[in-house]
């Protein structure tokens, strides 16, 4: 049976991320979208991934979704038969990071849930896309589906997680490293890093995109995921 593919997606996102993706591996072979809306903690969402995953797959995350494609690398190695990480980082946040993500879940809690308003379109996508209403619609759809109590949680989960540099090194699989040349939220130099710090990673920029690689280029990360798991 061919390999199936298991896409997470990032913060605020679900399925319709990946939607240009699931489109053509699908045709080939199984594809799941995992649920990271469910809990507070990196390791309790990978462990959900996993309990609905198949026994063997490939693994392909975006962002936070590359946060929790870590943490299954480290939980369940030998389940992951390839791994693609995109517009996402390795490190922790930073100090202000983490003082910005504070401030988005103090002004969630008091009720003040705007998920992505056209104010944060900007960090999310490439300023050529911004006039584009039916992909700035999508994005925003996509926050308004997941809601304030799974924001919460995404974003508990996200300060809490681990620095995972350490691990790159013992990542053995068929590695895919891809980014958004314009990403600024996860800018490029961070997945030069990653693909620095994994043995064999192949780093692939996606130009003319911002951090929504598979929404704004989708031919372009067709390709690369084509690829990738041309070598599974």
């Amino acid at each position: 049976m061919t390999l199936p593919v298991v896409f997470v997606p990032g913060l605020l996102c679900d399925a319709d991320l990946w939607a240009a993706q699931l489109a053509i591996v699908s045709a080939d072979r199984p594809v799941v979208v995992a649920n990271i809306a469910g809990a507070d903690t990196v390791a309790a969402l990978a462990r959900a991934v996993l309990a609905d995953a198949p026994q063997r797959f490939a693994l392909a995350g975006l962002s936070m979704g590359g946060y929790v494609a870590l943490e299954i690398m480290r939980q369940a190695p030998g389940r992951v038969a390839g791994l693609a990480l995109l517009d996402t980082s390795a490190r922790p946040d930073s100090e202000e990071q983490t003082r910005r993500r504070r401030a988005l879940l103090a002004l969630a809690r008091t009720g003040r849930f705007k998920g992505v308003t056209p104010r944060l379109l900007p960090t999310l996508l490439h300023p050529d896309r911004l006039a584009d209403p039916i992909l700035t619609g999508r994005v925003m759809a996509m926050a308004g589906r997941i809601g304030r109590d799974a924001f919460l949680r995404q974003q508990t989960a996200i300060l809490g997680r681990p620095d995972s540099r350490p691990d790159l090194m013992r990542i053995d699989c068929p590695t895919l490293v891809a980014c958004g040349r314009q990403d600024a939220l996860t800018p490029l130099p961070l997945s030069e890093e990653m693909a620095g710090l994994i043995p064999g990673a192949e780093l692939v920029v996606v130009e003319d995109s911002g951090h929504l690689s598979p929404m704004e280029r989708p031919d372009a990360v067709n390709a690369a995921l084509a690829s990738w798991l041309g070598l599974l």
